[in-house]
């Protein structure tokens, strides 16, 4: 049974009601401040977590323009991983399956076929034994694979299995193929595995996890290992974000006074938006910031005061932290974060041919970097293959998934209605 009109109706007259307390110029009126006063250096508690690379201002570009631009960067490789998403079954078993694509622009097909796979896995018996954990080839020597025991946990089970598996084959996979990256290579995601990082965040288990056993940590010390292999050979890296969920300048902001809105992308989608004098929304115009160097949030960690985990680190402490700048398409109202280490970046021509790559490319694209949306295409495990993998992983275990009511309600997994 679906809603009738009278009960769209009447829940339109409540988000009225809510809506007519809600001042909009007000909460602009704050960002605007909040950009102004606040972010030149941001302080928390009497240390400095955010400050701006050069000048802290705010740019615009033509879409046309940036669009047919020369490309800074002759060659760029873009890489990505995908899940089947953390799976139940009845024997206890909780698995997640992930492959890790590279692509190139231009193409390089030999590359596209290559695969780094992990399927990590978790269990509460104590009979339970992984035979093997090592890698192993497949395909030709195309692929290689890696079954991975999870760290036990009594809770978060599925977050462990999941982060253990799409991070370990991205790194792997980046750091296998490093040495084809001639110009520029672009992670489909964070610099840094943050679903790991925060961890930190999510209660004691997890925290725990993550300062006391080797595996994730491993995981963490891989993406280091990236920035210094990339440092060493003067090949830079990026990461594009997508889908930034990060609330660390907004609570730090917060515990300063009034930050109305969610999280941090809501709050640079406010100062980056264009308007007319009738308050609509102009589309004809790339909006961006400068770089800003991070310490804030998860980005603390690999900060120069941060201990990293304890990790190793080869170079100086400084170059691993986290700077980021942001553009805004006002096309599809979507912001996008790109994420860089502060050894590329501290150079001024370097992190300006970075940003005029990434410009040019949304601009052009209308989205994503096409090396990105390539390695997207590449990784991506979609509904019918998830589907089969799991059928024969049952087959494996000879034991069926764990099944719930929502499977036989809506006739799909929940995941894939995410």
């Amino acid at each position: 049974m679906t809603l009738d009109p009278i009960h769209v109706d009447g829940i339109a007259r409540l988000a009225g009601r809510v809506s007519r307390g809600v001042d909009e110029r007000d909460q602009q009126d704050v960002a605007e401040t909040v950009w102004a006063e606040f972010l030149d250096p941001l302080y928390c508690d009497g240390s400095t977590v955010l400050e701006p690379l050069g000048e802290q201002v705010r740019h615009e570009g033509a879409i046309e323009d940036l669009a047919l631009q020369d490309p800074p960067f002759e060659s760029q490789h873009g890489l990505d991983s995908g899940t089947i998403n953390p799976t139940t079954f009845k024997n206890g078993l909780v698995i997640d399956v992930s492959q890790a694509a590279m692509a190139a622009v231009p193409s390089d097909l030999e590359l596209h076929r290559g695969r780094t796979i992990v399927m990590t896995v978790h269990s509460t018996d104590d009979t339970y034994v992984l035979s093997a954990d090592d890698w192993q080839m497949d395909d030709e020597g195309y692929v290689r694979q890696r079954a991975l025991h999870a760290p036990r946990v009594d809770r978060y089970e599925q977050n462990v299995v999941h982060a253990l598996a799409l991070y370990l084959a991205e790194s792997e996979h980046a750091l296998t193929n490093a040495e084809v990256v001639e110009d520029l290579l672009v992670l489909d995601g964070p610099l840094y595995p943050t679903g790991l990082l925060k961890w930190t965040e999510h209660g004691t288990e997890l925290a725990d996890l993550l300062a006391e056993d080797q595996r994730p940590r491993d995981v963490v010390a891989n993406y280091v290992a990236l920035v210094e292999r990339f440092v060493e050979r003067d090949v830079p890296l990026v990461g594009f974000v997508k889908n930034s969920t990060s609330k660390a300048i907004t609570r730090v902001v917060r515990d300063r006074g009034n930050a109305p809105w969610a999280n941090d992308s809501a709050f640079f989608t406010r100062v980056l938006t264009r308007r007319d004098d009738r308050g609509e929304r102009l589309t004809d115009a790339l909006t961006f910031t400068n770089w800003f160097r991070s310490r804030v949030g998860t980005d603390a960690t690999m900060a120069a005061d941060g201990d990293a985990l304890g990790i190793e680190r080869s170079l100086d402490p400084e170059a691993y932290e986290v700077t980021f700048f942001v553009v805004y398409d006002p096309r599809d109202d979507l912001l996008y974060r790109v994420e860089a280490p502060y050894a590329f970046t501290r150079d001024e021509r370097t992190r300006e041919r970075l940003r005029m790559q990434v410009l040019r490319d949304v601009a052009a694209e209308e989205g994503p970097p096409l090396a990105v949306a390539k390695a997207d295409e590449l990784a991506h495990i979609d509904r019918g293959a998830k589907a089969q993998l799991r059928g024969r992983i049952e087959d494996a275990f000879e034991a069926d998934r764990q099944r719930e009511y929502d499977d036989k309600r809506w006739g799909v997994d929940v995941d894939e209605l995410v």
